[in-house]
């Protein structure tokens, strides 16, 4: 009898995070609740596949040290402490030569970096909005900012939103003091302060698969009518709790739905992702989109954006999220015993 290849799962929980003093309140965002877990191991299971749950890169790390045997392994890990926390358990795997799904510590700890990514985005091609970096309020006047105001403040290294508040959306000069010595004081690292782009709406791309990768459906995202901020930025865990109104701006034709897309596709082959990525926009007045960020960590939460793709499509989760990780697999030379058929849904490049 075949045995089923023995596919680690390496995550992060909330309850995982080690909590400090001067920690920010939303420093676990990030992490994951324990049914993103199940979820996943659920997919791993109708692959034909024995998921092996390890937790996050510590618990990889000792449990390597005795012995610990894997076929592969599929990491949501972000870790913890600093830029490069998301490669943590991607380098542990290499170290181990145990093939790794999804995308490797050097994609991982670029896009992590918001302003390297804005470089290599720019290169591609693809707009973002205009920015710089700030490591401190002492260079700040109106000869250094980006662009004019309105300004958008957000941690360089962070993701989940982490770090922003209404204030982070500035429209003077003090105000936008007050919110860099407010991040940097908290996250102890450099701002972003970019152009705020707004009057089109947010949308956010999801990226599956290689050779090709395929972009899903577009999703839109609601908007706080008041600050003009993603509510999903404003909503993360950790943040205030309070009760936020919200509009749908803009509308998702299908020649933006096509741009979206192949700029999605774009950055995630200059990126060199693997496997999945999402990847999120907002649009102007005129109907241009710009890139905000790129995760190739995205959460797999049963209320995330796979999630939702999923009930578009009309399939069970756990069902697609199968199909996207038995085609990582295979890439990696690691076959699952269940004969899942590639995802085929969604656009490519070449018919963009």
């Amino acid at each position: 009898m075949t045995t089923p290849p023995r596919v680690g799962l390496v995550y992060d929980v909330f309850s995982d995070y080690v909590w400090t003093d001067d920690a920010p309140p939303d420093a676990d965002a990030e992490f994951e609740p324990i049914e993103t877990v199940d979820v996943l191991a659920e997919a791993l299971r109708q692959c034909g596949a024995e998921p092996v749950r390890v937790g996050p890169a510590r618990a990889l790390q000792d449990q390597l040290r005795t012995g610990l045997s894997l076929d592969a392994a599929l990491t949501i890990a972000e870790g913890q402490g600093t830029r490069n926390r998301e490669a943590h358990a991607p380098i542990l795997l290499e170290l181990a030569g145990i093939p790794q799904w999804g995308s490797d510590a050097l994609t991982l700890s670029l896009t992590l970096d918001k302003a390297t990514t804005k470089d290599l985005a720019v290169r591609a091609g693809i707009k973002t909005p205009q920015w710089t970096v700030f490591s401190g309020v002492e260079g700040i006047s109106k000869e250094a900012l980006p662009a004019p105001f309105p300004l958008f403040v957000k941690p360089r290294y962070e993701g989940t939103s982490k770090g922003i508040a209404p204030a982070s959306k500035v429209r003077t000069l003090d105000a936008l003091r007050d919110e860099v010595d407010r991040q940097i004081t908290l996250y102890q690292q450099d701002v972003i302060v970019e152009s705020f782009v707004d009057g089109g709406g947010e949308f956010t791309v999801a990226v599956v698969g290689n050779n090709p990768p395929r972009a899903l459906p577009v999703l839109q995202r609601a908007i706080e009518p008041t600050t003009g901020i993603g509510l999903h930025a404003l909503e993360r865990r950790g943040a205030p709790d309070r009760e936020w109104d919200y509009t749908i701006a803009g509308t998702l034709s299908e020649s933006l739905e096509t741009r979206l897309c192949r700029d999605a596709l774009r950055l995630y082959q200059k990126l060199e992702c693997r496997d999945v990525a999402r990847i999120d926009f907002r649009v102007d007045a005129e109907g241009t989109p710009y890139l905000l960020e790129i995760n190739p960590l995205p959460t797999f939460a049963p209320d995330g954006t796979f999630a939702i793709i999923a009930e578009l499509m009309n399939r069970p989760y756990p069902d697609l999220l199968a199909d996207v990780i038995a085609a990582g697999l295979k890439r990696l030379g690691v076959h699952p015993l269940a004969d899942r058929a590639p995802l085929t849904s969604g656009m490519v490049l070449a018919e963009l």
